[in-house]
This record gives C-alpha cells, structure tokens and sequence, in this order.
C-alpha cells in the first residue's frame, strides 16, 4: 500500500516542523498533496481503537517490545540497554500517526522524517513487517473486545502505507548522504551552572543551516541519543559548537558536561529542523530565547551576519535570575558589532536593574509583533506563553517558528 502523490500548484509552502531545511542556494520546491490512502470508515475506526487502547498505553509498549524481542532477538541491538524513553517515543510516534490520518500530506512528511532518521538506529527494509506484526499483536491484545477484523483491516492498510513512506525516504536519503557522523571533540570548555561549550569536528563533510537541531550519541551510553541545536552558522572548518546543560537524571547531557574530554569521538545523527532563517517573510526578526535555548538564536543572528544584516533583529534573553540570563555578554557584544541587533534581558524571579518579568510578559509590553517573524527558543512551557503572547497581539501562527519540544523527531507543535 503506498500514498498516491499529486502536485498541487500555487500552494505556499510553510516549513513542517522536523523536516530538514533546504539548501540556502536550492529553490523551495512546492508542496507535494497526498491523497489519503483510508476512507472516512477506516479512519474513525483507526481512532475508536486508540480511544479504547489509550489508557493502558503505556502497559501495551512493554507488551509490544518483549514480544518483538522474544519473536525478532536480531533488532535488541538496534535499543538502548535502557528502554524507558523509548517506550515513550513509540507512543508519541503512534499517537502522532493516528493524529494525521486525515491529513496525508503532512503524515508523508512527518513518515519521512521518521524514516530517515531511523536509519541512524540501523532500521531496515525487512525490520518493518516485524515491527508491524507485533504492533497489531499488541493493539489486539489490549483492545480486547473492541478489536474487530475490520480494525484490524484498516490498522494493515494503515501500517503498510506508513512503512512504505518510512522505506523510501530512508532509501533515497541513503543515496546522497551517510545515516551518521563521526565527529572529534575538539574544544571544550566549562561555562558554569552546569553549561560546558563543546565545539566538534566531523570527520567527513556535514551540511547544516543556522537554527536547526542535531541528535547526538556518545561513546558512553550507545543508542541513546539527544538533540542540541548548534549554536553558530555553518563554517568553513566544518565544526559544530554546542552549549549543553547538565540536566539532572540526564545520562546524555551529563556524559558530555562532566564526563567528556578533547580527543573523545561521538557520533552525529542527520541536521534536522524547519526553525531556518529561509523560512522568514519579513525584514524584521524577533527572537526569544530562554537558558540554552539561545543556541539556535545566535547561530541564525550569525546567519544574518553573514547575508550582510539584511534583517533587524530584536533579541529577548529571559531567566529566573540574573546569573541564570545566559550568554547576555556575549550577545551585548554582538550587538556592539552589529548595529541592526537589539539585546534585551528579562528577569522573571529576582530584583535587579533592568527589565524584570517573564519573557511573554515583557514580549506584551514590548510590542505588537505582527510585522515581524518569530523565532522561539527555549524551554516548552516559555515557547508555549510566548507563541500565545504573539497570537494574542495579532502575529499569524505561520510567522511564528520554533520546532518540536522533548523528542524532536516524534513531537511537533
């Protein structure tokens, strides 16, 4: 079962969160309309079944995972020793997938981004009908009564049509680029509060845009990976510059902050990330960034840097305190350099000179922001505020750009 394509002219295209961003010299393509592959009766009896599984959710994806390694032992390798996010990210995957079965064209994208990040995990063309096997084995299961040969019919057609997208765009991608790179840590350098600045260089050639995010594994805890979003614009030596927080229960984040050193070789998943500097309309830029959520912010400002300052650019930092408003120096500096960058700091918990509220509170006071593109960076509950603050003040949704919380590649907004 594959989705039928047609090409739907005059359509503008709008970045989808997780999609890879094109090249800054390649012409944006339009839109590519699938037709959906389910009829209505299909779909309603697709989202009946996840309404009867949904409590029990979590106790299904430990089902589903010990029969696939009791049936399929050759994929364990393929997981993490530890298997309690991964659970999680089966369930946000599915619950994401059922949300768009009406909507084909966004659930070919959002089915090809997951199909070409998989290949970081060594999924392959003959893993799929295991996978899908015992996903159907396993919604059967905790349906219960409620499960039926018709549900069953439209969970087939549905699974086959989303492990075709999966395959083809894991296979096309395959045939211009590798599933992940090798990078050497090269500088690394303590920035206090738990923050370490760690610059990387891969060992072979990697593409990126200013503003997207990329997944990281370390030697240390293998197939667990996390994403960082560089914080600078592409250079002409290649590396990449992270600023990582050791977050508490982290094993990823603590590994690199504490544990890592010059010389130690991790490994790159694809760029990902619709948060480019291409995706806006208007001159006029604000950008919001709260703790390291300023990465992505100062790469794209490095971007506008490097096209010449065609933009204006009004940078909000928010924190709870003053020693928590990271990276203000370094950004006051740029706007030293650059006289079309503003750089505003607010204070949200603690009383200090200067602007003090949190930062949808001082977006409000500061604004409207209607004539302006957005770019959000943060933590989800801060981006969350702020996107409703824009809204509110007249800012349509598609000016505004930040990309997927927690799980990047399974979550979007």
């Amino acid at each position: 079962m594959r989705f039928r394509i047609r090409r739907q002219a005059g359509t503008p295209v709008v970045p989808y969160p997780g999609d890879p961003a094109p090249a800054l010299d390649e012409p944006t393509r339009e839109p590519e309309v699938a037709e959906a592959p389910l009829s209505a009766h299909e779909i309603e009896l697709i989202r009946a079944s996840v309404s009867v599984v949904e409590p029990l959710a979590a106790d299904m994806a430990v089902y589903f995972y010990a029969i696939l390694f009791a049936r399929h032992p050759e994929v364990r390798a393929m997981f993490p020793p530890g298997m309690d996010a991964q659970r999680g990210r089966l369930l946000r995957a599915l619950l994401r997938i059922v949300d768009l079965v009406d909507d084909p064209e966004n659930m070919v994208r959002f089915c090809g981004h997951l199909g070409r990040d998989h290949r970081k995990f060594g999924a392959l063309r003959e893993h799929f009908p295991a996978v899908g096997e015992c996903l159907l084995d396993s919604l059967a299961r905790y349906a219960g009564p409620a499960w039926t040969q018709d549900i069953a019919a439209a969970w087939t057609k549905a699974y086959g049509a989303v492990a075709d997208v999966m395959i083809s765009a894991a296979e096309q991608d395959a045939k211009t680029r590798p599933a992940v790179w090798p990078a050497t840590i090269v500088h690394l350098v303590p920035c206090g509060n738990g923050i370490a600045e760690i610059t990387l260089h891969p060992h072979m050639p990697y593409e990126h845009a200013a503003g997207q995010y990329v997944s990281v594994e370390t030697p240390w805890y293998p197939k667990q990976w996390r994403s960082y979003s560089p914080a600078n614009a592409p250079r002409e030596d290649g590396t990449l510059t992270f600023h990582v927080r050791a977050v508490p229960g982290g094993s990823v984040s603590n590994a690199l902050v504490h544990r890592a050193a010059v010389g130690d070789v991790v490994h790159l998943g694809a760029p990902m990330g619709g948060m480019v500097l291409d995706a806006a309309v208007h001159s006029d830029l604000l950008c919001v960034a709260g703790g390291t959520g300023l990465a992505p912010i100062r790469a794209l400002i490095e971007e506008v840097a490097r096209r010449g300052g065609r933009h204006q650019v009004n940078l909000f930092l928010g924190a709870r305190t003053g020693a928590e408003l990271y990276g203000v120096d370094d950004m006051l500096r740029m706007a030293q350099r650059h006289h079309w960058l503003t750089v505003r700091g607010a204070v949200s918990d603690e009383y200090i000179p200067g602007i003090r509220g949190s930062l949808p509170q001082v977006l409000a006071e500061y604004g409207p922001w209607y004539q302006h593109d957005a770019f959000l960076s943060g933590p989800a509950p801060m981006v969350t505020s702020a996107r409703q603050t824009l809204m509110t003040g007249g800012t349509s949704p598609d000016r505004i750009h930040y990309d997927p919380f927690d799980i990047p590649v399974l979550t979007t907004p």
